[in-house]
């Protein structure tokens, strides 16, 4: 696919989900059990131990997946994860040079965003969505206000987003959301696999109604 069709099916999907972790050993398992919920759209972190490696390997195990790079945050992280296999990254900032060379390799970029200069500069720089971040600190409020003026630009929301808020969210006019889509137990901090599926369930259930 390439980058308009990739967009396209992001937005057609409207949630991304975040895959980040401390141990590369839980990541194919975690990969597996979100992307069999239904979810079509994975990012793995950069920060995620051995990301390259589960990018390059989720690529191969699910085909009509769309597995992308979160946390690329300059360049040099784009650069390797394009070559790992990476569909699309994901950014927390804003940094035009990744926008650059991720289209030069016909690669769609989520950029982040958190003030309308940010906002304007994604956009007028060529990110193919703004990635609002992070939207659940700053609130619903704030994001009908900066989308007031700004309402010409497609919004996903990321940071803060549960299943008891999307709805609020793309209510309020955002295009699609990210979520962190690994749980962890509270008392042990070890990750809760049920857990993780189940939040999964539920977002693919939210984006489904809205």
């Amino acid at each position: 696919m390439n980058r308009k069709e990739i967009v396209a099916r992001i937005k057609n999907e409207k949630i991304v989900a975040i895959l980040r972790t401390k141990s590369q050993n839980d990541v194919p398992q975690l990969v597996k059990i979100v992307l069999e919920t239904g979810v079509d759209v994975l990012e793995i972190t950069s920060n995620t131990p051995g990301y390259l490696e589960e990018i390059t390997n989720a690529r191969a195990l699910y085909p009509n997946k769309i597995i992308g790079v979160g946390t690329a945050i300059n360049v040099k992280i784009a650069e390797q994860a394009i070559a790992a296999g990476a569909q699309f990254l994901v950014t927390p900032n804003t940094n035009v040079d990744v926008v650059a060379l991720s289209h030069k390799y016909d690669v769609p970029v989520l950029m982040g965003a958190m003030t309308s200069s940010e906002v304007c500069v994604a956009s007028e720089n060529g990110a193919d969505v703004v990635k609002l971040f992070p939207a659940g600190a700053m609130g619903l409020q704030y994001f009908k206000a900066l989308k007031a003026p700004l309402d010409h630009i497609e919004y996903f929301a990321v940071g803060g987003i549960n299943p008891n808020n999307v709805g609020d969210w793309f209510k309020a006019g955002a295009s699609g959301i990210g979520y962190g889509c690994v749980v962890n137990d509270a008392k042990t901090g070890k990750i809760d696999f049920e857990a993780s599926k189940k939040l999964s369930v539920d977002f693919v259930n939210q984006a489904k109604s809205n």
